[in-house]
């Protein structure tokens, strides 16, 4: 006999899945967006601070899941050098906060000792590879707002159509070993309709109008790594044995678990920007993603 309504919706609330649940998931989400949204508005170091928030609190996390010898020697090291690597770089000194990160790295590998020295090296540049990407693109006003966008709308993009994609779809495991549920089918789901969305988003934004197909092309690149930096996370939590990076965000896990994909295309996205600064004379990374004439 079918248990009543009541009883399964007690039931869901109960096992974590019902209403109560979808309303803290909600809630938490529209805080972080609008405090994200708020952050790119203002520039400057309302969006510093805020990026190096999230920098700190993924490498906080970060020790969490490797694990190993001093960790909260690690952990003050690394976030010292997030703090310093900020501040340096708003002063036009961004040799010297990789310098920085580099030294706060070899102190965490040291630290961490035998079977723990390439991965609490790698967090250090990790945090602070998102920290320093992110305060590149947003420099210059327009522009930098404008790649931020472009960047959200690509990762968002990806993630949301990979897993409809992906259930509509189906097919080929993507990396069974890793992240069971992902499949072929929305990995390219997902790339294609994040580039599309990311392209447009640059087109029609006032005073930028990016041209389609080069923006469409980064896009592609772009979203194709936030897939790989989401099966990296997936493999570092199945290392840990754990579902979530953290419980620091209420309904939805951790940093790292909302940033994932993010990290790896936003450290692309400012590589390649400051690429074609250097080369070919852009006066942002910005500039660089979105100017092609």
């Amino acid at each position: 006999m079918t248990a009543p309504l009541s009883s399964r919706l007690a039931a869901l609330k109960a096992g974590g899945g019902g209403f109560a649940d979808l309303g803290l998931r909600a809630a938490s989400a529209l805080v972080l967006v609008v405090a994200a949204v708020a952050a790119l508005y203002r520039g400057g170091l309302p969006f510093g601070l805020f990026w190096l928030v999230a920098a700190l609190a993924a490498h906080w996390e970060w020790g969490n899941l490797i694990g190993g010898p001093l960790p909260w020697s690690r952990r003050i090291v690394g976030g010292a050098a997030l703090a310093l690597a900020l501040a340096l770089q708003s002063l036009g000194l961004s040799e010297l906060a990789l310098l920085a990160l580099a030294l706060a790295a070899a102190f965490n590998a040291w630290a961490a000792g035998v079977g723990y020295r390439f991965l609490a090296a790698t967090g250090v540049f990790y945090c602070g590879g998102l920290l320093l990407a992110v305060t590149a693109l947003r420099q210059p006003d327009f522009f930098g707002v404008c790649a931020i966008g472009w960047l959200f709308a690509v990762v968002w993009g990806t993630d949301v159509c990979a897993y409809f994609g992906g259930r509509f779809i189906g097919g080929k495991k993507l990396a069974p070993s890793i992240s069971p549920g992902k499949t072929w089918s929305g990995f390219l789901v997902g790339v294609g309709c994040g580039a599309v969305l990311g392209a447009f988003v640059a087109a029609f934004w006032p005073d930028v109008r990016a041209p389609f197909f080069p923006v469409l092309l980064l896009g592609l690149a772009a979203g194709a790594l936030a897939q790989v930096g989401d099966l990296f996370e997936s493999w570092l939590k199945r290392r840990a044995n754990v579902k979530d990076s953290s419980r620091l965000i209420p309904g939805h896990g951790g940093v790292m678990d909302r940033l994932d994909g993010f990290i790896f295309a936003a450290i692309f996205a400012a590589l390649f920007g400051l690429s074609r600064v250097a080369l070919q004379g852009w006066p942002s990374a910005a500039a660089g993603l979105f100017f092609w004439s």
